[in-house]
């Protein structure tokens, strides 16, 4: 959805240097904004997401009080480049200890950024994500399974008062069964045109993944409005003869439908904002601190992590026996493989993938929603361990592990390829969350 942004001028009129400037801003931002029709500063403005200035004139002085009545955001886009214009510091300056919420960017990218970000904070108030789930907790490991943020009734609460997004919960079992009486034939059919990389898959493993593909994509069709999704998979695996990982691959692939693993709604709303906001490549995943020694090593069935020079400063990073489901299309190796975990059917498949080695950013929303932290760090290597939970993971290196040690909100984290603290920042104002940065 694109952000609908209202240009605004001031008492001293609307000149051919506005109207150049709004015309250039609407060829800059074609894909990301609506620009509506000028008005003039003080007058009764129609429905937006944010107001532009185009155009900063010493009239912003004198007419603060018809400024501070505008109650949505403002951005400053006063250069021919669609960014705030050096000269306008000042103004933008004086308008921020006025208590404005105002944006001036000083690249494009920031302002497309921001953009999307208006126009994602808009369509959230009318999308859901689908979870597949019956008794979340109860089943498998229910030991560490019945200890989870996500499943809780507040949570879902404060993702719908936060963001207005609305978790709808569907049958996991009744999915499982609606899966296994697609026909093969349906699903041969499907594969044919689709064939992807595979090592070591039964064919009547790559047809259960393409069912349930099937199954879940039937079952989101069903409403417009579902733009995200997710199923305990692990918890209750026992609904299903397969995992979901493939389906989500495709999904996202042909849809741009947002996954979240175990039905972890938190880590699926932090994927689903970062991803529509940046458009960045981006996938969630175990994190497992060296810190943290044999809590870490005995869940992943390892006996030592990578040797390596300060390994208090490092995380080895796997989920489901490989890296975690990683889109095609963000990868740079690409494999489905059988499954590795005993808590799902033998039946079920798992994807092994890589994302660039080089610099990355972890972050993941506070669990009551007020902040996001954002991690800089740095892909150095892939750690393989055979007979293992971590078949091939990622090592990744951070800036102080004992610092983080005390900070980190969750086991789940997500993994966004290059280093995007500062447009997670802007992002984060459009969404009135608090940043903590490391």
């Amino acid at each position: 959805m694109k952000a609908s942004l209202v240009p605004v001028y001031f008492r001293s009129g609307r000149d051919d240097e506005f109207n150049e400037q709004v015309y250039r801003l609407k060829g800059l931002l074609s894909e990301e904004a609506e620009l509506l029709e000028p008005e003039a500063l003080g007058s009764t403005l129609p429905e937006a997401d944010a107001v532009i200035f185009p155009q900063l004139v010493g009239d912003a002085f004198k007419q603060i009080k018809d400024i501070k009545k505008i109650n949505i955001p403002i951005l400053a886009l006063t250069s021919e480049f669609g960014t705030v214009a050096m000269w306008d510091w000042e103004i933008v300056s004086f308008l921020k200890s006025e208590g404005l919420k105002v944006f001036a960017p000083y690249n494009i990218g920031l302002t497309k950024t921001i953009c999307r970000s208006l126009g994602i904070k808009r369509e959230l108030k009318n999308t859901k994500f689908a979870v597949f789930q019956d008794n979340p907790g109860e089943g498998m490991q229910a030991s560490i399974f019945k200890r989870f943020w996500w499943w809780e009734d507040r949570c879902t609460r404060l993702i719908k008062e936060k963001f207005g997004i609305t978790i709808v919960k569907r049958s996991f079992k009744a999915l499982g069964e609606d899966a296994k009486q697609i026909p093969d034939q349906e699903a041969e059919e499907v594969w044919e045109k689709r064939k992807l990389n595979t090592e070591g898959v039964s064919h009547r493993a790559i047809l259960s993944a393409v069912k349930m593909y099937l199954a879940v994509k039937r079952e989101i069709d069903k409403d417009d409005a579902i733009r995200g999704a997710g199923m305990n998979c692990l918890n209750e695996s026992f609904y299903s003869d397969t995992t979901p990982c493939l389906a989500w691959n495709m999904l996202f692939e042909e849809r741009g439908l947002i996954w979240g693993c175990e039905a972890d709604t938190l880590s699926l709303a932090t994927k689903y904002i970062i991803q529509k906001s940046l458009n960045a490549p981006i996938m969630m995943s175990n994190i497992y601190p060296f810190l943290m020694g044999m809590a870490a090593l005995k869940h992943e069935k390892i006996d030592k992590f990578p040797q390596i020079p300060e390994p208090e400063n490092h995380l080895l990073v796997a989920h489901c026996g490989y890296l975690g489901v990683v889109p095609q299309s963000f990868s740079t190796e690409w494999t489905l493989k059988p499954k590795v975990l005993a808590i799902v059917d033998d039946n079920a498949t798992a994807i092994d993938a890589r994302l660039p080695l080089g610099s990355l950013t972890l972050a993941k929303l506070h669990p009551m929603l007020n902040k996001i932290m954002v991690v800089k760090g740095n892909l150095e290597s892939y750690a393989q361990y055979p007979d293992s939970d971590c078949r091939n993971g990622a090592v990744i290196k951070i800036r102080d592990g004992h610092r983080l040690m005390h900070s980190f909100y969750s086991h789940h984290y997500l993994l966004i390829t290059g280093h995007r603290s500062t447009e997670i920042g802007v992002m984060a104002r459009v969404f009135d969350l608090e940043i903590e940065e490391f």
